[in-house]
């Protein structure tokens, strides 16, 4: 891999990179096309909009909008600019939108109409004033004052891009909040040439003869990587979908528009494998798949390559990272592990002293690598605790066998000190969703009522099958089985959906808040 230039605008450089491309197709939405020519041409225009919006370099735009062709413009737009862009979670609550204005102190907010009502809502309570709003295809005339995207842009004039240093600041996005308040991610324009050299390009391996579609949105930092700086790094064609991703509607865009790439998270693998009308292996074109946001069982993996025939690459990244730097690949693949480290990372397992630990054994993961984020804005305590000199650390467990092989083992804050011993809750989840009955799980520690922390698992049942005691009993018997005894979970508690960040991680922290109650 060559070095990443010194000086680099990560949107003139996707520009220049595919100015031979111009009529081919860069994005597919649900209403049309996107060429790379008027990807270009937008993009330019797009900071022309800015500039006549008195935004100006280094400032900030919140980017709220679902999975469409304007997506890509406003990001890209913004980095040719030298503008901001936080690009945030489509299902905010007012409170989080007002949390994030004042934080990020947004100059303006470029946002899809069906999120217009919390973004109002968070403007009347927020204490900073947001200069702009400005709307993705709205849905009939706009009150006055805000502004249509799309008619702007087409007056707006083209301006050549913002001379930048790669190490600047390009955008941040938030923190997912699976423990909590999210914190703003700062990242450069060198992290996203990073992630496609060492990641999208060796490992997912993202052709110019790809078309990519990335279940995970856009504001994930998952989905930022697999659709936008990857295929736009190759000039691959993208399909993208504002809808929520169920199984109904990844299986339409599957069948009908034959992506070779698909990403998702393990959760909707599950559920694409659990739907009734799954699709044949020769109506979808699939030749590999991603997945993270969490580890993916073994059973899933495997099951879903017997029905499609292409390989799962399980990995993990994190907001911090950008994108993976453990990850399994397709001559190197083992379902139940997160595979090794990409080339261009370096992992450690530490133990609560800082000191490497053996083979075999549960340690907190570190990462060092060229993608890692400047900063947490504003807040400086969790910047210093987290940034570590050229390290980074992750606040997950992780334990490597003697083959080099990694496995997840939870969030350092979700793991299990049971009778003084480490129960990881993802092993004892791997167990239980091989139960036939068994769709998900997620388990905690828990009070017993005596002080003592035990096991304690939520279940969704597959279809067809009830709660009773009967099948908690099987099932506390199945991990025994499996597992040592110790970790069986003593309580089973039968529900409905388990609580999950848009990005498809389950919030542990919100089960363990429900059983104190």
């Amino acid at each position: 891999m060559h070095a990443c230039p010194a000086e680099l605008n990560f949107a003139q450089h996707i520009a220049e990179i595919n100015a031979s491309r111009a009529g081919k197709t860069a994005y597919i939405d649900s209403q049309g096309e996107l060429s790379y020519g008027e990807l270009a041409t937008r993009v330019a225009k797009f900071a022309g909009l800015l500039k006549e919006l008195d935004i100006r370099r280094e400032e900030r735009i919140l980017l709220s909008m679902h999975d469409i062709n304007d997506w890509p413009v406003v990001f890209l737009g913004a980095l040719h600019a030298g503008v901001v862009p936080v690009a945030v979670n489509t299902l905010l609550t007012a409170a989080d939108y007002s949390y994030m204005m004042e934080h990020s102190r947004c100059q303006a907010v470029f946002i899809s109409p069906q999120l217009l009502p919390a973004i109002e809502e968070a403007m009347g309570s927020a204490q900073h004033e947001v200069k702009h709003v400005v709307v993705a295809r709205p849905e009939g005339a706009l009150a006055a004052g805000y502004i249509d995207l799309n008619s702007r842009l087409e007056q707006a004039p083209a301006v050549p891009a913002i001379k930048t240093k790669a190490d600047e600041i390009a955008f941040w996005l938030y923190s997912s909040g699976s423990t909590g308040q999210p914190k703003g991610v700062v990242h450069s324009h060198a992290n996203l040439w990073y992630t496609a050299e060492l990641y999208g390009k060796p490992i997912l391996g993202v052709r110019e003869d790809d078309i990519v579609f990335s279940a995970a949105k856009l504001f994930f930092a998952y989905g930022l990587g697999n659709g936008l700086t990857f295929p736009l790094s190759v000039g691959a064609t993208v399909v993208l979908m504002d809808e929520r991703p169920t199984p109904a509607a990844v299986y339409k865009r599957l069948v009908e528009n034959k992506p070779t790439v698909f990403c998702g998270v393990p959760t909707l693998y599950a559920s694409m494998l659990a739907y009734e009308n799954i699709p044949a292996r020769q109506d979808v074109a699939i030749r590999v798949c991603a997945s993270a946001g969490e580890a993916l069982p073994s059973e899933l993996g495997t099951r879903f390559t017997q029905h499609f025939g292409c390989q799962i690459l399980d990995g993990i990244g994190s907001t911090e990272m950008l994108h993976i730097f453990l990850s399994n690949r397709q001559d190197d693949l083992r379902y139940g592990t997160t595979g090794k480290p990409v080339p261009g990372y370096e992992v450690e397992l530490r133990d609560d002293e800082g000191k490497p630990v053996p083979r075999g054994t549960i340690g907190d993961l570190y990462i060092k690598g060229p993608s890692s984020a400047l900063m947490y804005w504003n807040n400086r305590q969790k910047t210093c605790t987290t940034f570590l000199g050229e390290w980074t650390k992750s606040g997950d467990k992780y334990v490597c066998d003697e083959d080099g092989y990694y496995t997840y083992s939870g969030r350092s804050d979700d793991m299990i000190k049971v009778s003084g011993q480490y129960v990881s809750p993802i092993e004892v989840e791997n167990v239980l969703i091989q139960h036939t009955a068994v769709l998900e799980a997620a388990v905690i520690g828990a009070s017993d009522g005596q002080g003592l922390i035990k096991t304690t698992a939520f279940v969704v049942l597959r279809a067809g099958n009830t709660s009773s005691e009967a099948i908690r009993q099987e099932l506390q018997t199945f991990v025994k089985e499996h597992l040592a005894p110790f970790k069986y979970p003593r309580t089973i508690h039968f529900v409905d959906e388990l609580p999950k960040t848009a990005t498809g991680k389950i919030q542990r922290f919100r089960l363990r808040e429900q059983e104190n109650r």
